[in-house]
Parts: structure tokens; sequence; C-alpha cells
């Protein structure tokens, strides 16, 4: 199916705003209702979003691919690639919030591992792979950078306040 101009910036949209509601893609949109939203997806984007468990419109890992948008980021510096909102899951904005800043030595992520059950104690006692993957969503997200040392390391790219961090279930 190839989309439209229109479809494809809209399909972006979904991706990068992702999890998302009909209000949000309305806003959006500059679209008078939440059907009008309803009847666009359904019509043009039918098999590029679906609806998950707590009805918050997202976006197909195809869709994501086509559109060449990472999910859950939102705004920024087009020139520098930071963006000024991301939406991760609680382990990635709890790695965005103990890893070292742009001007500190970089980590390695066993590092990052401790610092999380650290920070946040029993709760949170997640697996080193799990905190891999954490930052390197980060990093596809334009927000942490890899320093390659004897091991790959990791630091934030940017300073954290310049990044609102919205935690998605």
């Amino acid at each position: 199916m190839t989309l439209s101009e229109e479809a494809t910036e809209r399909l972006a949209d979904v991706v990068r705003l992702q999890p998302t509601k009909n209000k949000e893609l309305q806003d959006s949109w500059g679209l008078e209702s939440g059907s009008e939203v309803h009847q666009y997806l359904e019509g043009e984007l039918k098999e590029y979003y679906y609806r998950d468990d707590n009805s918050l419109i997202r976006a197909t890992a195809e869709a994501a691919e086509l559109v060449d948008v990472e999910p859950g980021v939102e705004g920024g510096d087009a020139e520098e690639g930071v963006p000024s909102v991301i939406r991760v899951p609680a382990l990635e904005a709890r790695v965005f919030e103990v890893l070292a800043g742009p001007d500190d030595r970089s980590e390695s992520v066993v590092s990052v591992l401790n610092k999380v059950r650290e920070a946040y104690g029993e709760d949170d006692d997640p697996e080193v792979d799990a905190v891999r993957r954490a930052l390197q969503s980060l990093r596809r997200k334009g927000v942490v950078e890899v320093v390659y040392r004897t091991v790959p390391t990791f630091r934030l790219a940017v300073e954290r306040d310049e990044v609102d961090v919205e935690v998605t279930d």
C-alpha cells in the first residue's frame, strides 16, 4: 500500500507520539473531533496501527520502519537531533536518571545496573540484559552516546534537563 504525503506525515505522528489517544492526534492534525481521527486511522492507516490493552493508539513495527521515526520521540532540534520529549518504559526513565552526564566519564552497563539498583532499591532489580536494551533504546532516541573503551560504555548525549521523560506502561 502506497501512502500519500499527508498519510505518511500522520503515520510519523502516530509513531512519534505513541502511545497516544484520539485527542492528541486530533490536536496535532487540526481535526474537529476524535471521530474524525478514528475515521482517518481506519480509512488511511488501518494496516499500520493498533490499539493496546488500554485502548491507546500504537504504531506497528512496519509503520516505524516505513516512516523512519523512532517511537516515543518528539520535537527537538532538527540540526542536532536532540528530542524535547521521549516516552519510555520505567526502566529506561530510571537509566536516564542515573546515567553519567555528557561531561562525565562514560560507564559500563554493569555500572549503570548497580546505580539503578542503588537508586531504586529492591523495588527495581533489573537483569543486566534489560539495562543493556534500555541503554541501546535511549541511544537510538538520541539522548545517550556510546564511548568505546575496553568495553562499550555509555553517558548522556544531552543535559538531563533538556529532555522531558514521560513514562509509558
